[in-house]
């Protein structure tokens, strides 16, 4: 096992911090000694971690254009950026869905407010069945010819709702609308359309399904946004700042891509080894394992806690890596959360979801602890 998980530990909850590998942890020891030892660390090595881990997450992204990747502390950082040169006019909307996660719903608010603009929230439609389809169909209907910008998730971060990011992108572009993705809940697990998506943005912490350090993300900008304004005017982002002993010959012209975009002192010598590691690691599992071997772990569990009156989303409107259990009626949810607890079973609450989210190191036994904790049986 790559993990370092206690036998008696029921981790179902990649969605919220991923387990670190061994293989990743050995990389940010090997990063920390080699800061231990500065002058081992050449002007080179400011750039060549860099480039790697850019076309490694360009690789797991399917975008295949690794220089307009940027390394990011956050994916707040990366939709300030969208912000900062999203051109919003008085009279126009930005669409997300309700309650997205924080990162991608306050730049909006601020935007809106500055320019006499308004933040469309689109809500869970109530309803019983077809949830997942109502909800995408409404998001639909709420891109307009007053749409500056589409901003949402693969899936949705709080209970796994999935969008059908290809049919509202492409509704998105008729109207000349941008569309940005945050990717945290999905890239790395879920397959994502780029081709199909075309989107002018997509934005991932590291420290979830990337399997990544925390205090990293990554970011793709498209064509409408590489002329941008960064939020920050770093050397590292200059043309020609490989060239240490030229650093003082100061010039305005940005490096190629998306470097422009990269956070100040990028060259972490200890969380990126470990995201190059982690970034390996998906590489070689691939989203469609992963998905299968979720889709295993649910099977047998589905039809049971349905039998006890929790709602879970059809296959069609959902991850298999990331979905949300909603409690019968009237449920006591300090009763289930303290059984959960008892069985050290890791599942988070969000909103009115359980929130269960499976990778490749979890078996049948931890989905048959959930389901007894959550039943009662």
């Amino acid at each position: 096992m790559s993990f370092l998980i206690d036998p008696d530990v029921h981790y179902l909850n990649c969605a919220y911090m991923s387990p670190l590998a061994h293989a990743v942890e050995e990389a940010g020891r090997v990063g920390m000694a080699r800061k231990q030892r500065p002058w081992t660390i050449r002007p080179e090595d400011f750039f060549v971690e860099v480039e790697d881990v850019k076309a490694r997450f360009a690789e797991v992204l399917g975008a295949g254009r690794p220089e307009q990747v940027a390394v990011l502390p956050s994916v707040s950082y990366g939709m300030a950026i969208v912000a900062r040169n999203l051109r919003l006019r008085p009279g126009q909307h930005i669409v997300v869905a309700g309650e997205q996660f924080p990162s991608n719903v306050h730049p909006w608010r601020r935007i809106a407010a500055q320019r006499g603009g308004e933040v469309r929230t689109v809500t869970v439609p109530d309803v019983a069945e077809g949830r997942g389809a109502a909800w995408n169909e409404a998001l639909l209907a709420a891109i307009d010819e007053r749409t500056a910008l589409l901003a949402l998730g693969h899936v949705h971060w709080a209970d796994g709702t999935r969008f059908d990011l290809p049919r509202l992108a492409a509704r998105a572009r008729e109207v000349g609308a941008l569309v940005v993705v945050d990717g945290t809940q999905s890239v790395g697990a879920l397959a994502f359309p780029f081709d199909e998506v075309q989107p002018d943005a997509v934005v991932c912490a590291a420290y979830k399904w990337l399997l990544g350090p925390y205090g990293l993300a990554f970011g793709w900008f498209g064509e409408a946004l590489q002329d941008g304004e960064p939020l920050e005017e770093t050397w590292c982002g200059r043309r020609g700042s490989e060239d240490f002993s030229g650093l003082v010959h100061y010039t305005d012209e940005y490096g190629p891509g998306s470097a422009r975009f990269d956070v100040g002192q990028r060259s972490n010598f200890i969380t990126l080894p470990m995201a190059i590691e982690a970034l390996r690691l998906v590489t070689a599992w691939g989203p469609a394992r992963i998905q299968a071997h979720a889709a295993s772990l649910w099977a047998p569990i589905v039809e049971p806690l349905r039998y006890a009156g929790y709602g879970v989303e059809d296959p069609a409107w959902r991850g298999e890596h990331l979905v949300g259990l909603r409690p019968p009626a009237g449920t006591d949810m300090s009763a289930i959360a303290s059984r959960l607890a008892a069985a050290r079973v890791h599942v988070s609450m969000r909103g009115t979801a359980i929130r269960v989210s499976p990778h490749v190191y979890n078996t049948p036994e931890d989905m048959q602890a959930l389901t007894a904790a959550l039943t009662g049986r």
